[in-house]
């Protein structure tokens, strides 16, 4: 089953930071990808601006030589030399004049527009405040901007002030990636599109939710950047934040972005203040074989948390007393992202003994194999009784759909394609991204008041002890990591 690629409008799309990691490993090879599969009209055109001192043919070569390095697809000579020849390249101040006449003689007038931000939030305002002086920027344009979008509720606001002097709320796009991957997308599509799972969809048949983002790998080269944000302003307050909304929020009048987008605040409104006793902080310490959190940041006293694990509540009628349990954390015992619908038991059950006690479990796997798989009980093939089990009824996308609708496609390029045809669905608007922060921010505040110190965990393990307490406390278990 081959998937239908409708090509875009023909575009201008200039990349601010066109010579940078996230460019180089995400933008421009996913957008390889979309050439090679025929999304990008004919006259499309990618130009990426920096500080470097390069010139066309430069900037080319490096990213001939990021596409190979980073797999922008199966290799294909013809295609690369076709895509390669759709990009130019501006040396640009972004807090100066220079290259913003060069850049402005090359953006075209009657395509479309877009422009991303794949710089540092303190230089939006400078970059913003040059497009529109320039004339290059007009108010059909389009900026995508990354996270963070800000570290409280007051830097949230300074941020979107200042997008908001020269961009009106239809023109900008906060990029999120997790919500570009497919089966966070097919959350709404398994939701308000199959009358088998709507009906039970709320606090009379769901005992619990559990949302895990765990990584086996630790900061990385990100320490400066982590240690001043840690697990809960990186990971809690966009990304599960986003996987939340999507599966507490109610069924859209219609599938549009605005509709969509109304129904995640009203989830974020509602969600009650997170008791003290409801969260664990982590840390991972060293082993015999490798540094702990501490080192790997360069700070000794660093109290900044790798792993958060909270119970969350939503004040509404469709979840009242139907706990949400979030965890995400470095180093874990195994690198996943899943989302876990645990259904009621039965109020009876005619099956005696312990083979009574089966649950249902709706599993949505983001990663690593995107899929999802329905838990049912049946009965144990073979004779000596009634014997139950608990079996998959699984859904992995490349078995169920064929190889070529594996879905292969890399989240920034799926967003990106949405940014030029003007569809922000799959983009948080900002009043949604304000009220995160207004819920996030007594969280932290908490913390620091109380100068509390993080759990310390073994590397490798599902985090500390305290997160399994929070559950056990509960009568509930975590869902197991796979390793």
């Amino acid at each position: 089953m081959v998937s239908r690629v409708i090509p875009v409008d023909e575009f201008d799309l200039v990349i601010f930071g066109g010579t940078g990691d996230l460019a180089r490993r995400k933008i421009l090879p996913g957008l390889f990808r979309r050439f090679l599969a025929g999304q990008m009209t004919e006259g499309s055109r990618i130009v990426g601006a920096a500080r470097s001192d390069l010139d066309n043919a430069g900037y080319r070569q490096m990213i001939r030589d990021a596409i190979a390095e980073f797999g922008g697809a199966e290799k294909d000579d013809a295609g690369l030399d076709g895509f390669i020849d759709r990009l130019h390249y501006v040396a640009i101040d972004a807090t100066g004049e220079g290259g913003w006449s060069a850049l402005s003689d090359l953006v075209r007038k009657d395509v479309v527009k877009a422009f991303y931000f794949s710089v540092a939030p303190s230089l939006f305002g400078a970059l913003a405040e040059r497009l529109h002086t320039h004339g290059i920027a007009d108010a059909d344009s389009r900026i995508v901007v990354e996270k963070p979008f800000g570290r409280d509720l007051a830097s949230a606001k300074a941020l979107n002030d200042t997008l908001a002097t020269h961009f009106s709320e239809r023109q900008i796009y906060r990029i999120d990636h997790y919500l570009g991957k497919e089966t966070v997308q097919n959350l709404m599509a398994v939701r308000f599109g199959n009358v088998l799972f709507e009906p039970l969809w709320n606090s009379h048949y769901v005992d619990h939710i559990q949302i895990t983002v765990a990584e086996t790998v630790g900061v990385g080269g990100r320490g400066t950047y982590y240690d001043t944000s840690g697990a809960m302003r990186d990971m809690v307050q966009n990304h599960l934040m986003q996987l939340l909304c999507l599966i507490a929020m109610e069924p859209p009048s219609v599938f549009g972005a605005d509709e969509v987008r109304d129904e995640k605040l009203k989830v974020i409104r509602a969600l009650q203040p997170v008791e003290t006793h409801h969260i664990v902080r982590g840390q991972y310490d060293a082993t015999d074989d490798a540094a702990s959190y501490r080192t790997d940041v360069e700070n000794p006293r660093s109290f900044t948390e790798s792993f958060v694990a909270m119970k969350v509540n939503i004040s509404n009628w469709r979840w009242a007393d139907t706990p949400f349990y979030l965890r995400t954390g470095k180093k874990m015992k195994g690198r996943a992202s899943e989302i876990a619908v645990v259904f009621k038991d039965l109020g009876h059950s005619i099956f005696e003994g312990d083979t009574a006690r089966h649950r249902n479990i709706l599993a949505i796997r983001l990663q690593p194999n995107e899929g999802m798989d329905l838990q049912v009980t049946i009965k144990e093939p073979g004779p000596g009784g009634m014997r139950l089990i608990d079996v998959p009824l699984d859904m992995t996308f490349a078995d169920a759909l064929g190889e070529d609708s594996e879905p292969a496609t890399d989240a920034y390029e799926r967003l990106i394609m949405d940014v030029i045809r003007g569809n922000q669905t799959l983009f948080m608007r900002g009043d949604e991204v304000e009220a995160a922060w207004a819920w996030t921010d007594p969280i932290i505040q908490g913390w620091e008041a109380r100068n509390d110190v993080p759990k310390l965990y073994d590397q490798g393990s599902a985090g500390p002890e305290d997160a399994m307490m929070l559950m056990h406390r509960d009568s509930r278990r975590w869902r197991d990591i796979k390793s």
